[in-house]
């Protein structure tokens, strides 16, 4: 619960959806709140002193990410009474402060328990615990309204059309297919969709199934809320919003994955070395996106890909397998974006486009909504925009050549230009001859 004198509403944490605590996982105040066996627990302690060669209870709670009163010290209990370890002593009072080292046995144990897994850290969730928690967050998820995508669009030059496709599509958060040709912004759309979510989510260390661990937070896709308030206290010492610390809490997360992906990345990855589990894109995903870019240039043929995802977006779940052969169930909680420039109908076929509710086509602009986005380069860029200098662009280079426009060609063009112009030692323009020698090397018919 939060410090005395908070409350929810006052949000003093800052959090973009404040009510999300109220479903925070309780810290466990026994060994079977933890849901796991002292077994799994004990190799987590021995791991730990085995590699910091000292530690007090403390210390080895933190490492575990479990309270030591009531859960921690137990452990500790178990290994003492085992003779795996020895009291060293300490400074303070009480055993959370007191040092502990593996005897003999105790590292012989240890030595064990890293032949069976090298993981050493935050102790795992049950998936027990895992899929009840993502279950209850789905219903935390936050309404898009057309003002919220108006703001996160902002950036973009989108049509009022396509914003009332999208609208629906993002607030259904089940799957959205983004086709048409390449470089009109189907992946920044799917990454702006992304941040408008808002909102935070629970996200695991870590998992446990059958005694095997599956390594789920990730640095890089997954990015923490603090959640301590107020000022030094005493000690140093900083209020904290007090949960299982197994858990974090993080903004949503957005994935992305391209040519990479490949059948065996949709399951658990398993490394020999370790001899512990990644989690496959989709589970990193839950309570967020996973954008699907570039769908079709997989090394895997998108049939058999697509197969692959005809259980979780009808049913929800997805099954995942050990490498000992169990499967289990896990919810598939994310809004799956699919983005192609390939003609969809090569790609796949009805059965799968109808699991697939929204089919949006990212066309090509207008010539008036190509303005604006050469307006808008331009003013990020620095460089005075010239309305003439477009109609001499439209008139002398896309009309002649039959050459289509596309979103991305200002931007492209405006870095040639400045290129050019740095070349020459003068100021960056949307003049003629700047004009000319950036559409010479970039709008070309091969």
């Amino acid at each position: 619960m939060p410090p005395a004198g908070y409350a929810y509403e006052d949000n003093p944490f800052k959090l973009e959806n404040p009510s999300v605590l109220d479903i925070a996982p309780s810290e466990p105040k026994s060994l079977e709140d933890t849901g796991l066996k002292i077994g799994l627990l004990a190799d987590l302690g021995l791991k730990f002193l085995y590699y910091a060669g000292t530690g007090t209870g403390m210390g080895i709670a933190e490492s575990m990410c479990l309270p030591w009163s009531g859960v921690v010290e137990h452990v500790v209990d178990f290994l003492a009474q085992e003779k795996l370890v020895d009291l060293r002593g300490g400074k303070g009072f009480g055993r959370a402060s007191v040092e502990f080292a593996l005897t003999e046995k105790g590292r012989e144990y240890a030595r064990d328990a890293l032949t069976r897994s090298t993981y050493v850290g935050a102790a795992p969730v049950p998936i027990e615990q895992y899929n009840a928690l993502i279950t209850s967050q789905t219903e935390e998820t936050p309404v898009v309204s057309q003002e919220d995508l108006v703001m996160a669009l902002g950036h973009l030059t989108v049509s009022a059309e396509l914003m009332d496709k999208l609208g629906p599509a993002v607030n259904s958060g089940r799957s959205l297919f983004l086709y048409g040709p390449p470089g009109n912004g189907k992946t920044s759309l799917a990454e702006a969709i992304s941040h408008m979510f808002g909102g935070e989510v629970y996200v695991p260390h870590c998992l446990e199934i059958d005694n095997q661990i599956i390594k789920v937070y990730d640095r890089i896709i997954h990015t923490p809320v603090s959640l301590e308030i107020g000022s030094a206290t005493g000690g140093g010492r900083r209020q904290t919003f007090e949960m299982d610390k197994r858990w974090l809490l993080c903004r949503r997360p957005a994935v992305v994955v391209g040519g990479e992906l490949t059948l065996e990345t949709l399951d658990l990855i398993y490394s020999e070395s370790t001899r512990f589990y990644e989690a496959p894109f989709q589970v990193k995903a839950n309570g967020g996106m996973l954008l699907i870019d570039d769908f079709g240039r997989q090394k895997v043929h998108p049939t058999d890909l697509l197969n692959r995802w005809i259980v979780p977006l009808e049913k929800r779940v997805d099954f995942l397998t050990l490498h000992t052969g169990k499967k289990f169930e896990i919810p598939f909680d994310q809004l799956l974006v699919f983005s192609t420039n390939l003609d969809p109908k090569e790609l796949v076929d009805e059965a799968f486009l109808r699991r697939i509710k929204y089919k949006i086509e990212v066309g090509n602009p207008d010539e008036e909504s190509y303005r604006e986005i050469f307006r808008r380069v331009c003013e990020a860029a620095g460089i005075p925009y010239v309305d003439q200098a477009i109609t001499y662009l439209v008139e002398h280079y896309y009309k002649p050549r039959s050459m289509e426009m596309r979103s991305c060609h200002p931007r492209d063009l405006v870095s040639l230009i400045r290129d050019a112009a740095r070349y020459r030692q003068i100021p960056p323009a949307l003049s003629k001859d700047l004009l000319d020698q950036a559409c010479e090397v970039f709008l070309v018919n091969l």
